[in-house]
């Protein structure tokens, strides 16, 4: 997988942009440059992996969904307001909004671009299944943006809105490896499952990493969704399971708008710390981990295919950022 990611990284520096206006695409050789797991395109090769070994050969337009991945950063960003992307500032807080919105679009042409470097038979069932993705993405994003003003979220309404926003671009991913590689349909329906089920692991380890994360491996503000009151699964549970005291305490925080923020964020850990909230996401997480690990279990692919994800989705399971 090192070999692989190194393919990957070199591809992205060799990526085809242009150059005037600078700072049309500067920001995106940035956004590109600060680094992040790879986790989409690794997954594409390894889809690919679950049946051919020449995996070579698919690199270039196994970049698309990071391009992708990488637009809808810069742009959720924006939405987000947020000051810090890998532990630097994000592209509209070094340029601005119309920057990183014009740069963003031009991200996403840009995949495209990288899906066209794949083979021409696979093309249009390639095309079709990543606007399908692309259009659930920006569901769920929108779905994040509303629930701000919802006064109560469901923990199924909040495990489909990631499921949209993250998971199925991990679905895609998977599934895109295995047609790349001329999977069946079957096969393809069921790599698409198994992103899926590891991609709303991944978000709630995500959701624990903001909360009890170490800031200098997690590359963003630790703490950033209690002080937004985001309506994160572990705030969801403890709002569910919160006694009338420990209701009271969070309602006061979350209806402030004056608080000091190390104090607002001390105050919710501790309540959720009552609450047994980091076991409780915990065990969330791992059972759709464990759902994807069974689904990958009766896959009718190469056993060394199989066996590189699962260790890629258990090194996921230990990730500190």
């Amino acid at each position: 997988m090192k070999e692989q990611l190194q393919k990957i990284e070199a591809g992205l520096t060799q990526l085809s942009l242009g150059d005037q206006p600078e700072n049309l695409y500067d920001p995106i050789r940035y956004l590109l440059s600060l680094g992040g797991k790879r986790l989409r395109p690794m997954l594409v090769l390894l889809g690919y992996g679950l049946k051919k070994e020449d995996y070579e050969v698919i690199v270039s337009p196994a970049l698309a969904v990071e391009v992708f991945h990488n637009f809808t950063l810069m742009h959720d960003d924006i939405m987000d307001e947020a000051p810090i992307r890998r532990g630097q500032p994000t592209v509209h807080e070094k340029w601005n909004n119309t920057v990183a919105i014009l740069s963003g679009d031009t991200m996403m042409v840009k995949a495209y671009d990288q899906l066209l470097e794949g083979p021409e038979q696979s093309l249009p069932d390639a095309i079709r299944k990543f606007n399908k993705c692309a259009v659930e993405v920006c569901e769920g994003q929108q779905l994040d943006m509303n629930f701000e003003d919802f006064d109560t979220v469901t923990e199924a309404q909040y495990i489909e809105m990631i499921r949209l926003k993250t998971a199925v671009l991990l679905g895609f991913s998977l599934e895109y490896g295995g047609l790349l590689a001329g999977m069946d349909d079957s096969q393809l329906s069921q790599l698409n499952a198994i992103g899926e089920k590891a991609g709303i692991g991944f978000q709630l380890m995500d959701d624990l990493l903001d909360v009890y994360g170490d800031k200098a491996k997690f590359g963003k503000q630790v703490g950033g969704d209690i002080v937004s009151n985001k309506k994160t699964y572990l705030l969801i549970k403890a709002l569910e399971l919160s006694n009338d005291s420990q209701r009271k305490e969070m309602d006061r925080w979350l209806s402030a708008t004056d608080f000091d923020i190390n104090e607002k964020v001390d105050a919710i850990k501790n309540i959720y710390g009552e609450l047994g909230i980091f076991e409780l996401t915990q065990q969330k997480m791992n059972e759709y981990y464990d759902e994807a690990f069974a689904l990958l279990e009766t896959l009718d692919a190469r056993a060394e295919g199989k066996q590189a994800l699962v260790d890629f989705f258990e090194n996921l399971m230990k990730r500190e950022k």
